[in-house]
């Protein structure tokens, strides 16, 4: 009779540990505290023919596969190393406990550097309403960056306004727009030096990428892709040094972006923030911010339009 009842209670017991586990699945926007200030990160967890996955999005960069496992009711998860580092990183680590709702936790980033962290599931709207839009904004004015502010006052000496276009001397801070935006259409229009590298964040928090890589593989991370997220469906880019056209409608999390005439992503979820975002928190508007620390590129006709 032992047996039938020993079965039993493992059976009961990897339930319960699949309930536990079950409380830490779903996207978290993440708030990081480490000694030199706070930053926003991304965490996605889910669960697969009974094994655990993960996704996170660290302080830059793209989102990364992170093994996860659930030990003691606490969350423990380790990105992968990140795509563009350019010196060896140490192995990140992270835990964390629910408590009322949310992920509390702490660990190490990938300089070594300890840290704590709170995690806000994200709950989207179950269905989505069509804006209805407003009269266009023009955000800069050509003459000046009125309107426009930096987290880093550094940007001031490295952003100018030359012969009406909006140009930075890299590397220099991002630069993004006072008004802030829910539901729009933008309309922006760049010139980026050879091999040079920028991009354009929609609410401050998902990038659609500026890369000079015309004629290479299509990918999440080359020109007009959603940083890490959603690859274009075609290569519409020109030669470095000609003007190039972004028409953009975010609509809630749905992204639609026209490249210089053609249609490259169409009406597709963004799945979280991408590395370099202003903050985490997706349920309020957020500016244009234009990305200045890699290349050269030049901007201007920079214009929204808003939906109510």
């Amino acid at each position: 009779m032992l047996r039938p009842f020993l079965c039993i209670l493992l059976f009961a017991i990897a339930a319960l540990a699949a309930e536990l586990g079950d409380g830490f699945l779903g996207r978290w926007d993440l708030t990081v505290t480490s000694a030199s200030g706070q930053y926003p990160s991304w965490l996605e967890v889910s669960r697969s023919e009974g094994k655990l996955a993960a996704r996170f999005v660290g302080r830059g960069g793209s989102v990364r596969p992170a093994e996860v496992r659930i030990e003691d009711e606490e969350l423990h998860f380790a990105p992968g190393r990140p795509r563009y580092a350019k010196e060896e990183t140490q192995k990140e680590s992270y835990r964390a406990r629910l408590a009322a709702g949310k992920l509390e936790g702490a660990g190490f980033d990938n300089q070594g550097n300890a840290i704590r962290w709170v995690g806000v599931r994200v709950v989207r709207p179950a269905t989505r309403t069509q804006p209805r839009w407003a009269e266009p904004v023009t955000l800069f004015n050509g003459r000046n960056i009125e309107g426009w502010d930096f987290k880093n006052p550094r940007g001031k000496e490295c952003w100018s306004v030359v012969d009406g276009v909006l140009v930075n001397k890299p590397p220099c801070p991002n630069i993004f727009s006072a008004r802030q935006f829910r539901d729009f259409k933008l309309h922006v229009e760049f010139n980026l030096d050879p091999e040079s590298n920028s991009g354009v964040y929609l609410r401050g928090r998902y990038e659609v990428q500026i890369n000079d890589d015309r004629g290479r593989q299509l990918g999440s991370h080359g020109m007009a892709g959603i940083y890490g997220f959603l690859a274009p469906a075609l290569d519409a880019s020109r030669k470095p040094g000609e003007w190039q056209t972004f028409e953009v409608t975010l609509a809630g999390y749905h992204v639609t972006v026209v490249f210089n005439g053609r249609t490259i992503i169409d009406n597709q979820e963004i799945d979280g923030i991408t590395g370099g975002a202003l903050d985490s928190d997706e349920t309020t508007p957020g500016p244009i911010m234009l990305q200045g620390d890699h290349g050269r590129v030049r901007f201007r006709n920079i214009t929204v339009t808003p939906g109510n």
